[in-house]
């Protein structure tokens, strides 16, 4: 064998020449194949991932939606349970026991409202709606005690069934009348009644009233006491208030007035107080009485012809009325009728004891409103028959305006 170092160096350089040279590139048939599965994937990659891409961002923001509008309900519930329970269970501000006053009529919008308007509650429309679903009793006139902290919800609920009613209100108007007042206390279910069931009377001298009646002697005004308070209490604070008045008043009176006790000045005010409801006037019409007493004139008041009717009045007096004789009636006695014939205020007491400087015998209504004074009979007769024919004119009108079309 021949050593391979002896070949000739052109031989050598043949033989490497006629090996194949190494392909760079993949056969046509190999690149082929390789670019269908390049294709292939490129076409997976691009196409196939798409659809499902959509679909989840379409759910994706359907979820989201949801829950937005699931918080959206939910945050609308819990203000609206908020709203409910300030309104109707959270207690109101009242720092200790408040008193309530209840007018004749009031119903529970207008309650509801004034409570909003004193601060006490908040979303007034929530109480309104509670109040109607909920069909409450009507509510009583009076003066109730609100406990401390209490709530609205609570407080419609005791108001509808009276728990609250502590104090029951008492008004006695000016020229009220005790058969008109003991008629309506003894309807008044908050008055624990014993002495309105005796007679006139007895009341006055179980309250130390000199006489008989009771008339004149209770204060003109509004009381507030406990309800279930004994009638007999109630009877005295009116009574005591009413002589505190006119104690007082007697003391300071104008001098050279004809009444001998302060009794008869309490005659003089109940008559003053049923003549006019002018607080102007009252001086002036006690002066044309006081002038009377004086001169020995008959007083001729028609409210004494009208207190003697008693229950038959009917709403106008006639001649035979003014001729009836009763103790009363100052068309037929002389001076001052036996008792008191209304309440009188303390206006009425005043001007009893300090009349107007005025030399005035009579007086009639104007027809205007008011009276018209006249020192003579003359001027008063001049006066009536203004009053008359200004009456007469008033019906022609009136007659007129009714047989218009």
């Amino acid at each position: 064998m021949s050593d391979p170092k002896s070949r000739s160096p052109k031989l050598a350089k043949a033989s490497q020449k006629s090996k194949a040279p190494a392909r760079k590139y993949p056969a046509k048939s190999g690149a082929k194949n390789t670019s269908r599965n390049t294709g292939t994937q490129r076409q997976r990659g691009n196409s196939s991932p798409k659809p499902a891409s959509l679909k989840s961002t379409t759910q994706v923001n359907a979820s989201g939606w949801i829950k937005l509008a699931l918080l959206a309900v939910a945050v609308a519930v819990v203000l609206c349970l908020g709203m409910m329970w300030v309104a109707l269970f959270k207690p109101m501000p009242l720092q200790k026991t408040t008193l309530l006053t209840i007018r004749e009529g009031q119903t529970y919008n207008g309650l509801i409202r004034q409570m909003a308007d004193k601060g006490w509650i908040r979303f007034p429309l929530v109480l309104k709606v509670y109040t109607r679903l909920m069909s409450p009793g009507s509510l009583k006139a009076g003066v109730y005690e609100i406990p401390a902290a209490q709530t609205p919800a609570k407080l419609i609920a005791l108001l509808g069934n009276g728990k609250l009613a502590r104090l029951n209100r008492v008004t006695v108007i000016e020229g009220a009348n005790w058969r008109q007042l003991s008629a309506k206390w003894k309807a008044d279910y908050a008055i624990e009644q014993k002495w309105l069931l005796q007679p006139e009377a007895m009341i006055a001298q179980q309250l130390g009233i000199k006489g008989n009646s009771i008339e004149g002697w209770l204060s003109p005004d509004t009381y507030y006491f406990a309800q279930g308070t004994e009638d007999s209490q109630i009877l005295k604070t009116l009574y005591q208030a009413q002589k505190k008045t006119l104690d007082t008043a007697w003391l300071k009176r104008s001098a050279g007035l004809p009444y001998k006790t302060p009794y008869e000045a309490l005659i003089m005010a109940s008559i003053v107080e049923k003549e006019t409801g002018i607080a102007s006037e009252r001086p002036e019409v006690a002066a044309v009485f006081i002038n009377r007493l004086r001169l020995g004139m008959r007083l001729q008041t028609d409210p004494t012809v009208i207190y003697g009717m008693g229950a038959n009045y009917q709403g106008n007096i006639t001649r035979t009325d003014l001729q009836t004789p009763t103790p009363w009636n100052t068309y037929q006695i002389n001076g001052l009728p036996p008792t008191p014939i209304a309440m009188p205020g303390k206006a009425a007491i005043e001007a009893a004891l300090h009349p107007a400087n005025t030399p005035a015998l009579y007086f009639v209504a104007s027809g205007t409103g008011g009276h018209v004074f006249s020192d003579t009979l003359e001027q008063h007769n001049k006066a009536v028959a203004r009053y008359l024919a200004l009456g007469r004119l008033k019906r022609q009108q009136a007659a007129a305006q009714s047989t218009e079309p």
